[in-house]
């Protein structure tokens, strides 16, 4: 199996550890990765502001440095969404494009679809808050959402799961938005700071000790809340966790 690894930009500029635990927690599941280093920034930030033609190099470069490996992971849910369902304006009379985007996954959904894992060995003695993050909840279905009527499922609380002495605070609105949103956070700051206390508020209730989640963007944002406000809930992104970092 040959697996390319996209780190988002903002992740490998401002949260390597995030990066380091998703090698590690890949390697540690006898996964053999190559990180490419010419890769840049999916092109997101510039699509979710309109600029069109600034993001379709982005798109068409990504294809041509990732389209060669069997697989596709990144840590992220909202950078996978890109690809997977929003290159198409940009690379839909590419070549090879539709097998790219079948074999680009978020992490968790690699680990529970491709590689079929049932258990992470390991152990997390902690009280932990899951953040849904609205691109993989309702882009790539990683877990079922409130509004939609059918099975229950979510895969990264399936890997959590199969930790040890691992509690979970249950929260009162378990798939709502943080209110990042990416240039929503900038362009509208006072509602994406109240919707992120909102969630923030949720996790006190259920007395999360640590809050995690599938996309940095997204505790990035609710981490800057807790530290302004001098909030005590850790943050740590799920590879952190499941890469045994305690």
């Amino acid at each position: 199996m040959q697996v390319g690894l996209f780190i988002p930009c903002y992740i490998d500029q401002l949260y390597p550890q995030v990066g380091m635990a998703t090698v590690r927690l890949l390697e540690k599941l006898d996964v053999t990765i190559e990180y490419p280093e010419e890769q840049t920034c999916c092109g997101q930030p510039m699509a979710n502001t309109g600029l069109t033609e600034e993001t379709a190099p982005l798109a068409r470069k990504f294809f041509d440095i990732f389209e060669k490996y069997e697989y596709v992971v990144c840590p992220s849910g909202s950078c996978t969404a890109m690809v997977r369902h929003h290159y198409e304006e940009y690379l839909a009379n590419v070549s090879g494009f539709d097998e790219l985007k079948k074999k680009t996954f978020e992490l968790c959904e690699f680990l529970t679809d491709v590689l079929k894992v049932d258990k992470i060995e390991g152990r997390f003695p902690h009280r932990v808050g899951l953040h849904q993050s609205c691109h993989g909840l309702r882009e790539l279905r990683l877990a079922s959402s409130s509004e939609v009527n059918g099975p229950s499922f979510n895969k990264a609380r399936r890997l959590l799961e199969s930790l040890d002495e691992i509690e979970f605070a249950e929260l009162s609105r378990p798939d709502e938005c943080c209110g990042f949103g990416g240039t929503f956070a900038v362009n509208e700051e006072a509602v994406s700071c109240m919707m992120g206390l909102d969630r923030i508020h949720d996790h006190e209730q259920a007395k999360t000790e640590v809050l995690t989640a599938n996309d940095m963007s997204c505790l990035m944002h609710l981490q800057g809340l807790i530290r302004r406000n001098n909030k005590q809930i850790r943050v740590m992104h799920i590879a952190e966790i499941l890469a045994g970092e305690s």
